[in-house]
This record gives structure tokens, C-alpha cells and sequence, in this order.
């Protein structure tokens, strides 16, 4: 019984270190594809969610591949992350091996671009830039309660060093994000006061307007991966998050930044 059980537990590790090391090479092969076709600096992170891998790779029908490439260089800013999770991935297992793959059909595919607050602030021209999502209730402009409470999709604070008249001054702004069609309009609407906040009360009116419109500017033509159009814009911890998802597609692994 004893050697029966050392047995059983050998034949399962072995089992373990086939499927993962299967995933692991399909996942390098995808990576390669993507790179090669994207014209990328440096390997995408691919992982194959699921378990076992050989069981989706013997049906063709993968649940969940999530594609990462960081460091994406822009027009509009220094560089960016783009992710992308497709579901429901048809693609025979000899296409992942010989690396043929290219085009696949998919159930569902999920893209979003990440925008660091470092590069946000080379984009506006404030080198110190800092993002937020603003408490839930902001209705007064000074956060509400103070409360963390939930992110408010749209909703952010910006907070940086900008001029003000004479004087370099650290503010913090409320801003929306609007999307129009395939932009991002950042448009600040007023100072924050909130607990996230660093704005200075006495900056006067005069001043008030120029100051919020160097926090505010456009993100022009934003397509995620694979061409996905964005839906949804908001803040997630540092970052612009844009994003978008579309059903029941064919996508080209060599457009991965395409439109």
C-alpha cells in the first residue's frame, strides 16, 4: 500500500510537471508570436489561466489567456502598459508548438491601457503629477465625509506643481474623464480640498481658471489592443485606466497595437 501511494503521488507530480511545463512553452510560442508582430522591445507576459492546461489544449478552447506588455511607447505619452484577456480562445494545440498561430476566433476579449501618473504629467507638463480617485461623495467639491468609500468611474484628482502667477505652487484639482468617441478628455472643474487633496485656498480667482487649464487636455485617439474601441475611462490607484470589450471576434496576434 505504501509503494502504492508513492506511486500515485510520483505518476501526479509527473502529471503536474507536464501540464505546466506544456502551458509554459505555449505561453513563450504566444509571446513570441505577439512580440514579433507587434513590433514589441521585449516579451509580452502571456499566461494560460486554467487548470489543466493539456485538458483545454486537447479541446482546442482555451478559458482565459491574459496578454501584458509593459512600457508600450505612445505619441501622446512616454509609454504606457497594455493588457488584454481573451476568453474562450479556439486554436489548436499543434498551432501553439510550431508557432503558426495568428489569427484566432475568440468568445470575449477585454482590452485596457494603463496610463502611470509619471507619464500623465509628462504629457500635461507637471513632472511631480500625482493620481487619485476622489472618495465617493464629492458633491461639494471638498470629498464629502472624507470617507475612502468607492471609486467614482470618470472621477479623479490630480494633484502637481504648477504655476500660479509668480510662484510655483503644489495644487490638487477634481477632474472628470470623459471619453469622446476614441479620446480621453481630462477636463478640470475645480480645486479639492478633500483628505487627498493638497490645495491652497488662497489662490485667487483671477488665477483660478489658467491654473485648472493645465490639468486639463485631451488624449487623442485611444484604440486598445487588437483594435477594441474604449468604454470606460477612470482612475485605479496611480493610473488611467482605459478600457473597453467586444464579443465574438477574430483577432490578428501580429496587431495587438493595430487599429
Amino acid at each position: 500500500m505504501r509503494k502504492l501511494i508513492i506511486g500515485l503521488v510520483s505518476l501526479l507530480a509527473l502529471a503536474l510537471v507536464v501540464d505546466f511545463g506544456a502551458a509554459a512553452y505555449s505561453e513563450y510560442r504566444v509571446s513570441r508570436a505577439i512580440r514579433e508582430g507587434g513590433d514589441l522591445s521585449s516579451d509580452p507576459q502571456v499566461t494560460f489561466h486554467g487548470f489543466p492546461f493539456l485538458t483545454q489544449a486537447a479541446d482546442g478552447k482555451y478559458q482565459n489567456i491574459e496578454i501584458k506588455a509593459s512600457d508600450v511607447p505612445t505619441d501622446y505619452v512616454g509609454s504606457t502598459t497594455i493588457e488584454a484577456n481573451v476568453r474562450g480562445v479556439s486554436v489548436p494545440l499543434s498551432d501553439l508548438i510550431d508557432g503558426t498561430v495568428n489569427t484566432v476566433p475568440v468568445d470575449r476579449l477585454e482590452g485596457r491601457v494603463r496610463i502611470e501618473a509619471t507619464d500623465l504629467g509628462q504629457f500635461l507638463g507637471i513632472v511631480d503629477l500625482q493620481v487619485s480617485a476622489p472618495p465617493a461623495d464629492k458633491s461639494d467639491g471638498t470629498g464629502g465625509s472624507g470617507g475612502s468609500g468607492m471609486t467614482t468611474n470618470g472621477g479623479v484628482v490630480l494633484t502637481g506643481t504648477v504655476p500660479v502667477g509668480p510662484i510655483q505652487t503644489k495644487v490638487s484639482v477634481q477632474a472628470d474623464l470623459v471619453l469622446d468617441g476614441d479620446s480621453v478628455n481630462i477636463v478640470a472643474s475645480d480645486f479639492y480640498f478633500g483628505p487627498e487633496g493638497d490645495a491652497d485656498f488662497s489662490i485667487p480667482d483671477f488665477a483660478k481658471p489658467a491654473v485648472l487649464g493645465l490639468f486639463t487636455k485631451t488624449v487623442d485617439s485611444q484604440t486598445l489592443p487588437f483594435g477594441i474601441l474604449p468604454t470606460e475611462v477612470r482612475a485605479e490607484g496611480s493610473q488611467i485606466v482605459i478600457e473597453g470589450s467586444v464579443e465574438h471576434v477574430t483577432i490578428d496576434l501580429d496587431q495587438i497595437e493595430q487599429p
